[in-house]
């Protein structure tokens, strides 16, 4: 069995979580915050996109933009030397659009379930907005942020069609586990496919069983409170 699928794809899933992490709480925060209705409406809109999206279309839209005659991509390669496309930045990426939507999400619900008495009361204590966004929201916020880490970090691990549009299907490159599930079915080993889908199924189940842990960790708190 090639081991490299796995590899690749728990460095993909590694550092896309801790990318899509902070981007989903610094999105979340900067939602609830805003005092217009129909804006907050729009963002909310557009940082969900990808959610609702068939992930073929995202990973066209990532092509459209990252891609070697592309603005983007083009910049990156003449500024930086760096080539986006058909590379494992490339995997990250169609990783942390995928899974953000759903890091974002479950950190706004956990922030506007947190008591806005709480926040006045900081107020008038004199706390500053940023303190009172980690020691009051954030701090009140965790157990629901850490299960949207959990269900970001899945999804990153799971992704396959923005992957395979944006990253391709590189042997040792870019050939995450589902795309290394693709190819096995494809050329008919039935037997790789399966030890491939077994890990997926494992790791999945480890994450749900993390996230179910952490969830009555933060429901005895509450009762024991």
């Amino acid at each position: 069995m090639d081991w490299s699928p796995v590899l690749i794809s728990m460095k993909t899933a590694s550092l896309s979580i801790f990318i899509t992490f902070f981007l989903g709480i610094f999105a979340a925060g900067v939602v609830i915050r805003l005092k217009n209705e129909t804006s907050k409406i729009i963002c909310d809109g557009i940082l969900t996109l990808p959610l609702v999206l068939p992930p073929t279309v995202a990973g066209f839209f990532l092509l459209y933009l990252f891609g070697v005659k592309r603005p983007i991509g083009q910049f990156f390669i003449d500024f930086f030397g760096v080539k986006i496309a058909f590379s494992w930045g490339a995997t990250v990426l169609a990783a942390v659009v995928m899974s953000f939507p759903l890091m974002y999400r479950s950190a706004r619900g956990a922030f506007e379930q947190v008591d806005p008495d709480l926040t006045a009361a900081a107020r008038t204590l004199g706390m500053s907005e940023w303190e009172i966004f980690w020691k009051v929201l954030f701090a009140n916020a965790t157990p629901g942020i850490l299960s949207g880490g959990v269900l970001a970090f899945a999804r990153g691990l799971g992704e396959f069609g923005a992957t395979s549009m944006i990253a391709g299907n590189i042997a040792g490159k870019t050939r995450t586990l589902p795309m290394a599930v693709y190819s096995e079915v494809s050329a008919g080993n039935m037997g790789a496919a399966d030890r491939y889908v077994a890990v997926i199924v494992v790791i999945a189940f480890i994450s749900i069983l993390l996230m179910n842990l952490g969830a009555l960790r933060a429901g005895g708190r509450k009762h024991g409170a």
